[in-house]
């Protein structure tokens, strides 16, 4: 069965790609759920004018970006936390990363970022999704207090 994406879906596709998926999946939880709707003849033409519309739109939108991934990537975060022997207390989370990354003036939401566990004091990185085809990795420097 062939569905329009109204939003981005994991593993699936993003917000405007025409997939093919079980009749199951799609009318029992992409469709009420609002992820997607069927890909009739209409939907499709009406999705066609409406992506040659938004392609300028979209040209500057991952321009923005891209200068916002370059201005990430030369940006050490520091993380300044309680610890004892190398190990600190707690964790460094994606939450924390959104919060310094706030305080630099650069609003990521939490979802977007992927950081592994981080346990001990050291240097490590994040990855930070800013659109669909660009992604940025951030410094974090992890150290005692």
């Amino acid at each position: 069965m062939d569905i329009i994406l109204i939003k981005d879906v994991e593993n699936l596709g993003y917000a405007n790609d025409i997939v093919s998926v079980r009749p199951g999946y799609a009318n029992n939880y992409l469709i009420p759920q609002g992820y997607a709707r069927l890909a009739t003849e209409s939907a499709r033409k009406v999705l066609a004018e409406n992506l040659k519309q938004r392609a300028h739109k979209d040209a500057k939108i991952l321009a923005d970006a891209q200068a916002l991934a370059e201005k990430i990537a030369n940006l050490p975060l520091d993380f300044v936390v309680k610890a004892e022997e190398g190990k600190i207390f707690g964790s460094v989370t994606s939450a924390d990363v959104a919060a310094a990354l706030l305080e630099k003036g650069i609003e990521v939401d939490k979802k977007n970022i992927t950081v592994e566990t981080i346990k001990t004091v050291g240097e490590y990185k994040a990855t930070i999704k800013l659109h669909k085809e660009v992604k940025a990795e951030a410094i974090l420097n992890v150290k005692a207090e």
